[in-house]
């Protein structure tokens, strides 16, 4: 490859380039460059713009190969031949039209327009899958899927490698050159079981996802589902649930300690929705999405989370809304109306509180164990009309008491599980530390003291 041949597909100028070549930083001491020049040029370029200087960039590349160490776990088989985008479109036989969308909807955007042998060789794929009768409206969706969910995959597992083995090599005294091999060389042992894990993983989704779509052919072959008015809708219960304090935890005891709380909260959750054979769809800090193809589980689910986050010692409590109807499916996530309304519940909840619309009450009729109490019409924001809520309780913990409740961080406490006591303005206040209740006295008007 030549100087200007890498220039043009790292995107960077040539000056740049042999500057950087001049520091031992790209071209391996070749009078030509090939294709993983390609890939260090744009780690150098983010690197730059991320605020790193190149000065440090030279002088940790040559205590520790940072940038060959990079290339071998990008390109684990190896950097073979490189095309552009013209050429793949010869080897793939679709219009270049096509595959700019099908490329651009993979989100490789910092690769550019030049593909590998692995790229051309997935939109080969997508070929085939498009001559099978797979609709290009519906692909594109299923590939910003793949993107999306394996992108996060593949963040997860390289943060979660770096935070909690190359950070514990370090911290056992390895630096430099070992520090990286040793690295590397946990790296190496472990790559060979991704795919598997992967696929495994991948097939256990596929069985779950297999029994709904059953679920919904005999749906419609029985009239339960009625008409779609648009493609890929369907009937469903969507519910919101999340923590009803857990900004003012974090604040008070850190990210850290919110952390923690967070990651016990989310086991719950998944527990409980994977009994109920329900799907979370989304977690955002504290909030889930979850949805199910059938309203009595639905119900059961929420008020299984509200009565296990309600047995955790020290924990905030939870609260959800629920509602049924029809939604749309688009690339992994449900939209529509039944969705935001669903969310303005949540929001409308209290601590404890299971609520519900008409509409969802309706479809889970005959829930075992569970009563809905009318609490009236309300309206919404953002939604034009007024809605009738329920709350679901169980009817064996109806009036069941509460515990108290930490009025600086929200956390709920029960018998024995107080840090410290304070009477103020004739009201006991109970506080999980001291820290909490600290906060309090400093400040009492801003907790409702």
């Amino acid at each position: 490859m030549s100087l200007e041949e890498l220039s043009k597909w790292s995107g960077e100028s040539t000056e740049h380039l042999l500057e950087w070549r001049s520091l031992g930083l790209v071209g391996g001491g070749r009078d030509d460059f090939g294709p993983e020049d390609v890939e260090r040029a744009r780690l150098i370029r983010f690197l730059l713009r991320r605020g790193i200087r190149l000065e440090a960039i030279v002088k940790v590349d040559r205590e520790q190969d940072l940038l060959a160490s990079h290339v071998r776990a990008a390109f684990a088989s190896g950097v073979g031949r490189s095309y552009s985008l013209e050429e793949a479109v010869g080897i793939v036989r679709l219009d270049l039209a096509t595959v700019r969308r099908f490329w651009r909807s993979m989100s490789f955007g910092a690769q550019g327009e030049r593909l590998y042998e692995e790229d051309v060789q997935a939109l080969k794929t997508l070929k085939v899958a498009l001559d099978a009768g797979f609709p290009e409206e519906a692909l594109l969706q299923l590939v910003r899927v793949y993107a999306d969910a394996l992108g996060r995959v593949a963040e997860a597992e390289v943060r979660l490698f770096h935070f909690y083995v190359h950070e514990r090599l370090k911290a056992g005294g390895l630096a430099g050159r070992e520090l990286i091999e040793a690295t590397d060389a946990s790296g190496d042992r472990m790559r060979p079981i991704i795919e598997p894990v992967l696929l495994y993983f991948h097939q256990k989704g596929m069985e779950q996802a297999a029994r709904e779509d059953v679920l919904l052919h005999w749906q419609e072959e029985a009239g339960l589902e009625g008409t779609a008015e648009v493609p890929a809708q369907l009937r469903a219960a969507v519910f919101f649930v999340d923590l009803s304090s857990f900004t003012p935890l974090a604040e008070a005891m850190g990210d850290a300690a919110a952390a923690e709380v967070l990651a016990r909260f989310s086991q719950l959750v998944r527990e409980a929705v994977s009994r109920c054979e329900g799907r979370v769809i989304k977690q955002i800090g504290d909030a889930f999405m979850l949805v199910f193809s059938d309203a009595r589980a639905a119900v059961t689910c929420a008020l299984e989370i509200e009565q296990r986050t309600a047995q955790e010692p020290q924990f905030p409590a939870a609260r959800s809304g629920g509602h049924y109807g029809p939604v749309l499916y688009r690339e992994g996530d449900y939209l529509g109306v039944t969705v935001n309304v669903a969310a303005r519940l949540a929001d409308e909840a209290g601590r404890h509180q299971v609520l519900v619309s008409e509409a969802l009450r309706r479809e889970a009729a005959g829930a075992p164990d569970v009563e809905f109490v009318p609490l009236g019409r309300r309206r919404l924001k953002g939604v034009a009309d007024e809605v009738e809520l329920f709350e679901a309780v169980r009817r064996t913990e109806a009036g069941a008491g509460r515990r108290q409740v930490d009025p600086v961080c929200g956390m709920e406490l029960g018998p024995g599980e107080s840090a410290a006591r304070l009477v103020f303005d004739g009201r006991e206040q109970v506080f999980c530390s001291q820290g909490c209740l600290q906060r309090f006295v400093a400040t009492p008007e801003r907790y409702g003291g």
